[in-house]
C-alpha cells in the first residue's frame, strides 16, 4: 500500500513539473513548404492569417525559413504546432517558403540561402531533440510537401 502511494505521488511530481516548464516528447521534425510560386511569398504573418482562416490558432509552424534565409520564429517549441495531423503533440513543425515552380506544380524551389538556413536550424534542434527524426511532410500525408526527400536529404543527422 504505502508503494503504490508512493509512486503516485512520484508520477504527480513529474507530471506537475512536466506542466510547469511545458516540456514535450519530440519524436519528429517535420519538413513543409508553403505550396506557393516563386512569385508569391509567404511570411509568418501570411501563414499565421491563412491558418487563422482553416480556424487555427494562428500559424501552426514552429519556424518558417524565407527565401533570403531569414528564420522566422511562429509557435514556441513547447506549445503543440499545427501543422500534420496525428503528429503535432511530437513534433516541432518547420516550413520553407515556396515548394511550386512557376507553373505552380511542386517542386524543390529552396534556395541556397534557405538550404543553408535549414541545416543549421536542424542541427541546432538536433542537439536539443537528439532522438528525432526529420521527416518531410509527404512521409505522413498524402502530399508532395516537403517537395524534397528530407529523410534522405538530411542523413547525417538522423539518430
Amino acid at each position: 500500500m504505502g508503494v503504490a502511494v508512493e509512486v503516485v505521488a512520484v508520477f504527480s511530481e513529474v507530471l506537475a513539473v512536466r506542466k510547469e516548464v511545458n516540456m514535450r516528447l519530440i519524436l519528429w521534425l517535420i519538413i513543409h513548404c508553403s505550396a506557393v510560386m516563386p512569385s508569391q511569398t509567404s511570411s509568418i504573418e501570411q501563414i499565421s492569417e491563412w491558418h487563422t482562416e482553416k480556424g487555427w490558432n494562428g500559424c501552426g509552424y514552429h519556424y518558417v525559413i524565407r527565401r533570403s534565409g531569414d528564420i522566422e520564429v511562429g509557435r514556441p517549441e513547447n506549445v503543440v504546432g499545427a501543422h500534420c495531423y496525428n503528429y503535432n503533440r511530437n513534433s516541432i513543425g518547420i516550413c520553407y517558403e515556396g515548394g511550386l515552380d512557376a507553373k505552380g506544380k511542386p517542386a524543390d524551389t529552396r534556395t541556397p540561402e534557405q538550404k543553408k538556413a535549414m541545416l543549421n536550424l536542424l542541427t541546432e534542434l538536433k542537439k536539443k531533440y537528439p532522438n528525432a527524426v526529420i521527416v518531410g511532410h509527404n512521409e505522413f500525408s498524402n502530399k508532395a510537401c516537403s517537395c524534397f526527400d528530407a529523410a534522405t536529404k538530411y542523413m547525417d543527422l538522423q539518430p
